[in-house]
């Protein structure tokens, strides 16, 4: 794979879409990019995928719902794989408002998408949203790469959209996580741990523990996260292979003649 790739829509519990694409990690493998469509009584988008892939995932949307339908739009965080096609959701969601955690503002607004205060709606961990039919729980995942990180819990199917946390730097593309091996998860969640960590940083092995134990409280059925293929019944495996790659040995990024042998024309980027 040499260029992100947009994935078809397709349904991954009883009433959600995922709306996914993989990205290569030139020299390590490829990356899901996922949003997601909750078919609520309101509906919520979860994320909004690659500006690169514009004109895809506006058609993958579309494929799952009407965008003047949507009510909600639930940014997991400002990154650009989560914010990539805000302002043309916007604007095809005349309806809809946007939910951020506390800190999301001030980046979002840095980024010159339009945001009427009467459009935005923050969330504090451990406050909820009613979407007519069920609550969406804000979490903060147990691990995070930007401070306004907020994950959502679906109180009605026990769905934890977990934002970057679980993520997993694949060798190639699958449809579900439950289709890895544990060796070759456990490898690439440490991985994605080397990667998306800041250099030189160690989680506190005590306050990464208690963070673990609260998303084990809330009996999650089902992880659907931002960088990982839908993970089904297997939340306690993701939540070891979370503590295990926290020991993991700290990155050291490649050099500059590294570099240019990935990058050389011809070489490939990866299965």
């Amino acid at each position: 794979m040499r260029r992100p790739t947009m994935q078809d829509t397709r349904r991954v519990t009883s009433d959600v879409d995922l709306l996914g694409a993989w990205v290569p990690v030139p020299g390590y493998g490829v990356l899901a990019v996922n949003a997601f469509v909750i078919h609520a009584r309101e509906p919520v988008l979860v994320d909004t995928g690659l500006a690169a892939l514009r004109g895809e995932f506006m058609s993958a949307l579309e494929a799952a719902i009407d965008p003047a339908a949507l009510r909600w739009i639930w940014i997991t965080h400002a990154d650009a794989g989560h914010v990539g096609n805000l302002a043309a959701v916007l604007r095809r969601a005349p309806q809809a408002r946007l939910v951020t955690g506390p800190h999301g503002m001030a980046r979002l607004q840095s980024m010159d998408v339009p945001l009427p205060p009467d459009r935005v709606l923050q969330l504090a961990a451990g406050q909820r949203l009613p979407v007519g039919d069920r609550e969406l729980l804000a979490v903060v995942p147990p691990t995070y790469d930007t401070s306004e990180a907020t994950g959502l819990f679906d109180t009605r199917q026990r769905l934890l959209f977990s934002a970057h946390c679980f993520g997993a730097v694949l060798p190639a593309p699958v449809a579900d996580a439950a289709q890895l091996g544990s060796a070759v998860l456990r490898h690439a969640t440490e991985l994605w741990r080397c990667l998306d960590a800041p250099l030189g940083a160690r989680p506190d092995r005590r306050a990464l523990a208690g963070a673990l134990d609260s998303i084990r409280r809330l009996a999650v059925r089902t992880v659907l996260g931002s960088h990982l293929p839908p993970a089904h019944s297997m939340t306690e495996r993701l939540l070891q292979g979370v503590a295990e790659a926290a020991e993991a040995p700290l990155f050291v990024g490649p050099d500059r003649r590294a570099l240019e042998r990935l990058f050389a024309p011809g070489q490939p980027v990866a299965a």
